[in-house]
């Protein structure tokens, strides 16, 4: 597209013309992206439920094992910013699709490896192909859905990683218990391609900027220079940076060691841990999340500051729980403890790409969000498992866990000087831009 064409619409901003799509689409659009998320998450998640079969198979030790994660995290977070990049030069319905099935045929080919570099080999790998999906189906959706619904979209469409993140630690485990850890993998990228294939005439895609211009659209692509000027002189972009870095930090702790410490502590077997893992807290944060996009919405009609506001809420409400999951000894209080974290985590992250959308021009959200996860992903899930193992292998796996909620304070202290000192000014002028742009 020119840098100033004005794309073909049909009444609701999809690319193309053709007949007019149900005001209901923006939703429909949502509950299909909603599938490919589930089975983002548990590929990825499959793996730490059958941590103990690789340790045995493999002679594995902690470090090793938190290797696997950190290797996943460490080609996603580096891929994010040129996935990113892609993705506001590309049809995004491209980007999604042809990342499901990439993703998907290295999981299934995960099941070919028979030593620890090859298996470390593909689980990287996996990372190539998921580093395009947030920034592609996040840009969609926001260009679906205006301010007003957002937050409740991104909410909902975060719900996905929940309910993939429980259906990959309990089925992937429970394959494993009955034929082998490496049937696992099949199935779930098997799963996977059939959907892409399924979903591939239903998605449509919508000019950029479709629910924030309220003129015609003239679209561009921002070159890379212009586009690092605009993150560079947006502060409240970069704090939301870190504090996702620090929270994710947080949550792949959870995602990569919870399962392995219930294991060892109260003796689950491998599917017990990986559901007792990932149902409460997943749960919770569904319950979490779309009240965090309905009070983020909310918030947002009266102040910039509202969806920030409710994730400092989520991260420093998560925080004693955190600590409390580490150290008890009671299986109840665990349980009781995955709740209230899990609660207070969706309230976080129903908000964590409307924030930045909310400062950042339209032209450069997959950009952006491709940044967002590098920093996120590379500093904190790149990070997390590997340095959770080293701790663990020289005090315990229990105090490693309650030793993060610190990190989860750090979040919070971002949060709250983005809130205080940034964000205002950041998303008047960002508003300033669009209208502009709308008049010319």
């Amino acid at each position: 597209m020119s840098s100033r064409e004005k794309p073909s619409r049909d009444g609701y901003g999809a690319v193309g013309g053709g007949p007019p799509r149900s005001p209901n689409y923006k939703w429909y659009i949502v509950a299909m992206l909603w599938w490919i998320a589930f089975f983002n998450y548990a590929d990825r998640q499959a793996i730490f439920s059958v941590f103990p079969l690789l340790e045995k198979e493999f002679h594995l030790g902690p470090v090793q094992l938190g290797l696997l994660g950190s290797a996943f995290a460490w080609v996603y977070g580096l891929g994010a910013p040129l996935a990113g990049a892609i993705v506001d030069r590309v049809r995004r319905k491209t980007a999604v699709l042809g990342g499901l099935q990439a993703w998907s045929v290295i999981c299934m080919a995960t099941a070919l490896a028979r030593s620890f570099p090859a298996l470390l080999f593909f689980r990287a790998a996996e990372g190539i192909g998921e580093t395009f999906y947030f920034p592609a189906s996040l840009s969609l959706i926001s260009d679906y859905h205006a301010r007003t619904t957002r937050s409740r979209a991104l909410g909902f469409h975060q719900t996905s990683v929940y309910i993939g993140t429980i259906a990959g630690g309990y089925f992937a485990g429970l394959i494993a218990e009955q034929y082998g850890w490496r049937w696992s993998f099949l199935v779930f990228g098997g799963l996977g391609t059939l959907l892409g294939l399924v979903l591939g005439r239903s998605l449509i895609e919508p000019s950029r900027g479709a629910s924030d211009f309220t003129g015609e659209l003239h679209t561009r692509n921002i070159p890379v220079s212009e586009f690092l000027r605009i993150l560079s002189s947006t502060p409240t972009a970069w704090l939301l940076m870190f504090a996702f870095l620090c929270s994710n930090f947080v949550a792949v702790v959870l995602l990569s060691w919870m399962p392995k410490f219930l294991f060892d502590r109260f003796h689950l077997s491998l599917a017990a841990a990986g559901l007792t893992a990932t149902a409460f807290v997943q749960l919770a944060s569904m319950a979490g999340s779309p009240a965090g996009g309905w009070l983020a919405d909310v918030l947002r009609r009266r102040t910039p500051a509202g969806r920030l506001i409710v994730q400092a809420i989520g991260v420093f409400g998560g925080a004693p729980f955190v600590v409390l999951c580490g150290l008890t000894a009671s299986q109840s209080w665990l349980v009781f403890a995955l709740i209230a974290w899990g609660f207070f985590k969706g309230l976080y992250d129903a908000n964590i790409f409307a924030s930045l959308f909310d400062v950042i021009r339209p032209e450069a959200r997959g950009t952006a969000a491709g940044c967002m996860n590098m920093v996120g992903w590379l500093g904190g899930g790149g990070t997390a498992p590997i340095v959770i193992g080293y701790i663990a292998q020289r005090s315990s796996l229990g105090l490693a866990i309650a030793m993060a909620a610190a990190v989860y304070i750090a979040a919070g202290a971002l949060l709250l000087t983005a809130i205080f000192k940034f964000v205002r000014r950041d998303s008047q002028r960002m508003q300033e831009e669009l209208d502009a742009a709308a008049k010319a």
